[in-house]
């Protein structure tokens, strides 16, 4: 049996005292209904910007208690399916993403979704790569806002965590709080406007707890891959914390020393940038799972 999360009244922080909407179990299969980042606002290119709420930007449908999920655990989501709609919506203008500073108007593109590809223009499709933009637990401390990520998961943007990937979270508080939305029909590393393709969507996910493990959060398993996912207020501290985190991996899961684990990384790693555009910006460590020779996948379990 599937649950439905239905959209309703979002949240726009995750916070320890948000009020769960719904309850999972252990191993339940759940479908999230989510708007896209501007909670469906923007309906055309031109006026429907100037009557923007920014204050319902990056909504996230949830949060959902899971039962048997205590402080320490980890929150294993695996993403099974994402459904989205058929038109995305870009954004950018004046102090908005990296070019922000040199832009005087703004860009907005309603962009049609055929046959497995955005229709940019009439010359270029740009192939779909969907993904979960937010996706997260409740933080311990203070309420962090969606638009934010950090150690809880939150608006990380990171391009993997799409249909096949296995997502890991912490469990900080008490059932987890998980919350979820702004999908992307693709977006770039990077996120270099503000935005990707921002579109609705129905994510089907499974949850599982896990227990006593020693792992650093949040991480992803996709493809063969493992990939560490940090948060910082600058992408150089970021990309050390993702670093760091897979160092603990290899050290763990191979016979490696410290040094040799980082000579490792140096050979086979790939430390590649998530988002740029957010208070705090994104950085993932990837490794292939045949490097930690003593992993397996009775791990999950």
């Amino acid at each position: 049996m599937v649950q439905i999360i239905k959209k309703g009244a979002p949240i726009y922080a995750m916070d320890k005292a948000n009020q769960a909407i719904a309850t999972a179990k252990d191993g339940d299969r759940l479908i999230f209904e989510a708007y896209d980042c501007f909670e469906d606002q923007i309906t055309d290119e031109h006026g429907a910007f100037e009557k923007l709420d920014w204050n319902r930007i990056n909504p996230a449908t949830g949060p959902v208690y899971v039962e048997g999920a205590e402080v320490g655990d980890i929150l294993a989501v695996t993403i099974e399916k994402l459904d989205i709609g058929d038109t995305a919506t870009l954004f950018t203008g004046s102090d908005s993403g990296v070019m922000g500073d040199e832009l005087t108007e703004n860009t907005i593109r309603r962009l049609p979704i055929e046959n497995g590809a955005i229709k940019f223009s009439e010359k270029i499709d740009i192939p779909l790569n969907m993904m979960i933009g937010v996706i997260g637990t409740a933080p311990a401390g203070d309420a962090v806002s969606c638009g934010t990520p950090n150690a809880h998961g939150g608006n990380m943007d990171c391009k993997e965590i799409g249909e096949g990937t296995t997502l890991f979270l912490p469990v900080n508080v008490a059932g987890a709080l998980l919350a979820m939305g702004d999908c992307h029909a693709a977006m770039g590393d990077g996120e270099v406007s503000v935005c990707g393709a921002e579109v609705p969507c129905d994510i089907t996910v499974t949850v599982k707890v896990i227990k006593n493990k020693d792992w650093p959060t949040p991480f992803l398993i996709r493809d063969g891959k493992l990939a560490t996912i940090a948060s910082a207020k600058t992408l150089d501290e970021a990309s050390v914390m993702a670093t760091k985190q897979m160092v603990h991996f290899v050290e763990q899961y191979t016979d490696l020393s410290k040094g040799n684990a980082v000579h490792l990384l140096s050979l086979a790693a790939d430390l590649r940038v998530c988002q740029i555009v957010d208070p705090n910006k994104t950085a993932r460590m990837e490794l292939p799972l045949t490097y930690l020779t003593k992993w397996s996948t009775g791990e999950l379990n």
